[in-house]
C-alpha cells in the first residue's frame, strides 16, 4: 500500500512539472485589417487627400465626356444636312476628341494608382507600427491579422487600436498627415 501511495505521489508530482510549462498562457490578440483601413483617422486623411488630388481632375474629365457625347448627338442630327467633307471632318475631329479623352483617362488612372498605392502603403506601415506599439504595451505574445475565420470578442483587439490611432490622430497638428516619420537612411 505504502509503494503505490509513493508511485502515485511521484507520478503527480512527474505529471505537475511537465503540466506547469504548458500552462503558461498565451496573450494572442486579433486584428480585423479591413476596419482599421476603413475606420481609422489616417486612412480618411489618406482617402480625402487622394479625392482632393484626384477629384479635381476627374470632374473635367466627365465634362469633356458629356461635352464629347453632346458633339455625338448633334453630330447624328446634322449629319443629312453636311456635306461628305463636313461630316468626314466632324467625325474625324470626333474621334481625335475621344482618343485624347481615352489618354486622359488613361493618365488620370496610372497617376491616381500609383499615388493610392503609395499612400496605402504609407497608411499600412502606419498601422502596423501602431498596432506593434499597442501589443507591446499590452503585452501581448502575438497578434493575428490574416487568415482568422473566427475570434472571440475577448481577443479582438480592433477597437483598442482603433482608438489608439484616433488618439494619436487627435495629438497631430491640423492638417499634417498622421503617418509616421519615414525610417532614416543607413
Amino acid at each position: 500500500m505504502q509503494v503505490s501511495f509513493r508511485k502515485l505521489i511521484l507520478g503527480s508530482l512527474v505529471a505537475a512539472a511537465f503540466t506547469v510549462p504548458a500552462m503558461a498562457e498565451i496573450k494572442v490578440g486579433v486584428i480585423n485589417y479591413a476596419r482599421l483601413f476603413e475606420e481609422s483617422p489616417q486612412a480618411k486623411v489618406v482617402r480625402e487627400s487622394l479625392q482632393a488630388e484626384f477629384g479635381p481632375r476627374l470632374q473635367q474629365l466627365v465634362t469633356q465626356e458629356n461635352s464629347l457625347k453632346a458633339r455625338g448627338e448633334k453630330l447624328q442630327k446634322d449629319v443629312a444636312t453636311m456635306t461628305p467633307d463636313q461630316r468626314s471632318k466632324a467625325e474625324k475631329e470626333l474621334r481625335d476628341s475621344a482618343r485624347e479623352l481615352d489618354r486622359k483617362k488613361g493618365e488620370l488612372q496610372d497617376d491616381s494608382n500609383a499615388k493610392r498605392q503609395e499612400e496605402m502603403n504609407r497608411l499600412q506601415r502606419s498601422l502596423i507600427t501602431e498596432i506593434t506599439e499597442y501589443a507591446k504595451s499590452q503585452s501581448y505574445d502575438i497578434v493575428i491579422a490574416e487568415g482568422v475565420i473566427y475570434a472571440t470578442p475577448t481577443v479582438d483587439i480592433t477597437s483598442q487600436v482603433l482608438q489608439a490611432l484616433q488618439a494619436r490622430a487627435a495629438r497631430a497638428p491640423a492638417g499634417a498627415p498622421a503617418a509616421p516619420k519615414p525610417p532614416a537612411k543607413p
